[in-house]
């Protein structure tokens, strides 16, 4: 949805504002336009949810701003359309290789399970950062020493909405929350949500429509 609208469409929106309900060929004659040069903007403004348009009845305001617009479309995203990939490892990993692979996928958060693949714990940065600037060994550390275990993990489904997502991350200042499926013993990990995910879905949001 585009917030910003040409001088044509704020004039169409001041007319069924102060005239509403109004039909399309009332709105072209004040405007001295064809109903055919006109339908793309009313298409706009009824998709990007300022109008409303009911059979034999015309175009009418819906009354909302765009911040409320906004708060409309942002209570459709969803998780399942916007987690991407995880970066998994096992508890028994060696906290130099979770260095190391956290460089090469270039991410910020890694996610530990155990034998079963259940989720047991989250890597940060952080704390890998926190256990290479000690003296241990880290090729023989195993990265469930240093992990955030199971129950204090934030996580959150496939269904649950994009924004109650963004609060947790932000409530919680962490920077990414495991997407995961209950399952008999524990949870599977099937995705990550992170706050790039959630940069790009308010730009899609504002760029492309929905």
């Amino acid at each position: 949805m585009k917030i910003e609208l040409n001088k044509r469409q704020e004039h169409i929106l001041q007319i069924v504002k102060e005239q509403g309900p109004i039909t399309g060929e009332h709105i072209a004659e004040q405007l001295n336009l064809t109903r055919a040069t006109l339908r793309p903007d009313l298409a706009i403004l009824t998709m990007a949810g300022y109008l409303d348009a009911r059979p034999r009845v015309g175009y009418f305001y819906s009354g909302k701003s765009s911040a409320q617009l906004l708060t409309d479309n942002l209570s459709k995203l969803y998780v399942r359309d916007y987690q991407s990939i995880p970066v998994v490892v096992n508890e028994g990993i060696s906290v130099y290789d979770a260095i190391v692979m956290m460089f090469i996928e270039d991410v910020g958060t890694i996610f530990v399970v155990d034998q079963r693949a259940f989720l047991v714990g989250v890597l940060s940065r952080k704390d890998l950062l926190r256990a290479s600037m000690g003296q241990q060994d880290l090729t023989t550390m195993p990265v469930n020493i240093i992990m955030t275990r199971m129950p204090n993990i934030t996580v959150c489904s496939r269904d649950d909405l994009l924004l109650d997502v963004a609060k947790k991350l932000i409530s919680k200042q962490i920077d990414a929350l495991p997407v995961v499926k209950e399952a008999e013993g524990g949870f599977e990990v099937v995705g990550r949500i992170t706050k790039t995910n959630i940069t790009k879905a308010l730009v899609a949001l504002a760029t492309e429509g929905l």
